[in-house]
């Protein structure tokens, strides 16, 4: 007999070789009905795979996020086999789930795949599907696999198996189908349902731009037809609020081939929406006793060799610049935190001064693929929040859940109410991906624990995440269309005291390090706008919106009058404008409704004559006519109800 613990911490004895199958019919038969994954001592494993040990089991369904990427993992097999029929001499490489779906990188040869192909690709999958075939591990010698696939012809398979170990590669087979695979599949085919080939893309093989590339096939599946449905639709709402098809419409940024891709122009009006957001978290950022500093756009490569950047991103940055003098070598700043190191390290500091709080919205640069670029959410120059907090070990709790008050501040002011915390810590598998003491990744890595649950966050904690010099807390946030996001980020070091030598006389007259944490609640103002224009669909809160109000003269005659009312507003601090172009004014309204303007105000003959204005909600909400100074009572009321004081 074997004992099994169950995520409630039930313990159940089995006959030794039982299966997690086995184990969900003796819970109930309903749960096996919907069972289609399961880990086995953090193991993810086949629901018909033996238990031979005593060990913890936890089950997965559809509802699941490792159900949902064990599902798309085994519809990638489905979608493989029906290209290799469907396009003879194909060559399939890896096919791994995604956030939402799956794609497969292949190189199909002397065939090309366009959006025609895909009715045919999906009738032949779900022709596989509904034939209810078990996917089924069984392990292959490494001898047997390189046979296959040399026999194939399919180079990128037999690199992969060169690279394993001989005694730990495994076959997947279901109907007339094999393929490597490491495992982590549903019971069988039949239990997908509903198939969709999304689109097609270029794709390096192993994302190295040097190698041969690939056709990359992306897809997606679900266990019931309507929820393919619902997520189609849920698709062209993403389309319609698209950021670069936004950001386009309302003029707010744009990109030249001559400037360079990856590098975004601002235009007037995002140039001045990017301002407000400084402004407001500049604002929050004074209270909270930060003070801001400018750094150059570049740095001595010896700066980021010290910081260890140079070792870790070095492959990812635009390459040095080579000045006139010999050997001397600067690069365009991939982070801000070395930087701000050197400023802490102008003059000595008493633990009475600590900490001190550098923050800047400094621009660093990146060297990103070009196939990896995507409008503002992926850029090779970007704007970062920045803040570097210097502080002793004593000081930073306190100081770590002063950042999340303000990181909440900042989410909550900008409508993102939905969010998971995820602390980030080292995979313990892999130190060589890290710097600094076991030690001290302990401390910070209990530091960013502690402080989650004094604070009250629902958070997780996710393996293998961390930053590279030390552990972090993300804001994971879900958007209007239910997308999840990585927004804001705070992170507590002990590595670039070390590295930069950082130190601060103490109250027993010694030197001591001070504890940094890094800390950005937007990310990157970039990122961040794309986002907030994704999850609003382009109406910003009013605060922040650009233009609060168009004003809307019906005639020549009244324009005199329109430019009392811009007063008026101006003087109330409401940033309006006054539309005088020779068009209707139902034009002038239906243009105004599509750049999301909140307010329409509409002054003619009766509006002047009764010192009102007559005021046209953005969709089309008649307010009826009402005095200048309580359209601003009701704008001020509205502002204050989502901007909250710091």
């Amino acid at each position: 007999m074997i004992k099994i613990t169950l995520p409630d911490g039930t313990i159940k004895e089995y006959s030794k070789g039982s299966t997690p199958m086995d184990v969900a019919k003796s819970i109930s038969e309903g749960l096996a009905r919907n069972v289609i994954s399961a880990k086995f001592n953090d193991t993810i494993v086949e629901t018909v795979t033996p238990l031979n040990e005593d060990g913890s089991l936890t089950l997965y369904t559809w509802n699941n996020d490792e159900g949902k990427k064990a599902f798309w993992h085994s519809s990638s097999h489905i979608v493989a086999q029906a290209l290799e029929e469907l396009f003879p001499g194909a060559k399939l490489t890896i096919g791994p789930a995604i956030e939402n779906g799956f794609y497969y990188d292949v190189d199909f040869g002397e065939h090309t795949v366009s959006e025609k192909d895909f009715p045919s690709i999906e009738k032949r999958a779900l022709e596989i599907a509904r034939g209810k075939h078990d996917f089924k591990m069984h392990p292959v010698s490494k001898a047997e696999a390189l046979e296959k696939y040399k026999s194939q012809g399919n180079e990128f398979k037999v690199e992969l198996i060169e690279n394993l170990e001989d005694g730990t590669i495994t076959f997947c087979d279901h109907d007339t189908f094999t393929d490597l695979c490491r495992g982590g599949h549903i019971p069988n085919t039949g239990i997908v349902k509903a198939i969709k080939i999304l689109s097609v893309a270029g794709a390096y093989w192993r994302g190295d731009e040097n190698k041969k590339q690939l056709t990359r096939v992306y897809g997606i599946s679900f266990p019931k037809q309507k929820e393919l449905t619902e997520y189609l639709q849920l698709l062209e709402e993403a389309k319609q609020r698209d950021h670069r098809k936004l950001g386009k419409e309302l003029e707010l940024f744009a990109f030249s081939q001559k400037v360079g891709q990856g590098l975004p122009l601002w235009l007037p009006k995002g140039a001045a929406l990017r301002e407000r957001l400084e402004d407001f978290l500049k604002k929050a950022q004074k209270k909270a006793g930060y003070e801001m500093v400018v750094t150059p756009h570049i740095g001595q490569k010896e700066l980021y060799v010290t910081s260890g950047h140079y070792a870790k991103y070095g492959e990812d940055s635009f390459q040095p610049i080579h000045t006139p003098k010999n050997g001397e070598e600067f690069l365009l700043k991939p982070m801000n935190c070395p930087h701000h190191c050197e400023i802490y390290n102008t003059k000595p500091f008493s633990y009475k001064e600590l900490p001190k709080r550098y923050a800047e919205f400094g621009t660093v640069y990146r060297y990103e693929q070009s196939g990896e670029l995507h409008g503002l959410t992926r850029v090779r120059g970007f704007t970062q929040d920045d803040a570097h907090i210097f502080c002793t070990p004593e000081q930073l709790d306190e100081e770590f859940k002063k950042v999340i008050d303000l990181s909440l501040y900042v989410l909550g002011s900008l409508g993102f109410e939905n969010f998971k915390a995820q602390v980030s810590v080292r995979d313990l598998d892999n130190p060589d991906k890290y710097i600094g003491s076991v030690e001290n990744w302990e401390k910070a890595e209990n530091a960013i624990i502690n402080a989650a649950k004094e604070k009250g966050l629902d958070y997780v904690i996710e393996s293998g995440e961390a930053a590279f010099y030390g552990p972090k807390l993300d804001f994971m946030v879900k958007d209007a269309l239910g997308r999840n996001w990585q927004l804001g980020t705070i992170q507590v070091d002990y590595n670039l005291p070390e590295r930069f030598d950082l130190t601060y006389k103490g109250s027993d007259n010694e030197l001591h390090r001070p504890v940094m944490i890094h800390r950005a609640p937007f990310g990157s103002m970039e990122r961040f706008i794309a986002l907030l224009l994704e999850h609003t669909g382009g109406n910003f809160p009013l605060w922040l919106i650009p233009e609060q109000a168009i004003i809307l003269p019906v005639s020549e005659k009244h324009e005199k009058y329109a430019e009392k009312v811009l007063n008026s507003l101006e003087n109330n601090e409401i940033r309006a404008l006054i539309d005088n172009r020779n068009e209707t004014v139902g034009k002038k309204i239906r243009e105004a409704e599509m750049g999301k303007t909140p307010f329409m105000l509409i002054v003619g003959e009766s509006e002047e004559e009764h010192n009102t204005i007559a005021i046209r909600r953005h969709g089309g909400e008649d307010l009826g006519s009402i005095s200048v100074q309580d359209f601003v009572d009701l704008v001020t009321k509205e502002i204050n109800s989502t901007l909250k004081s710091f």
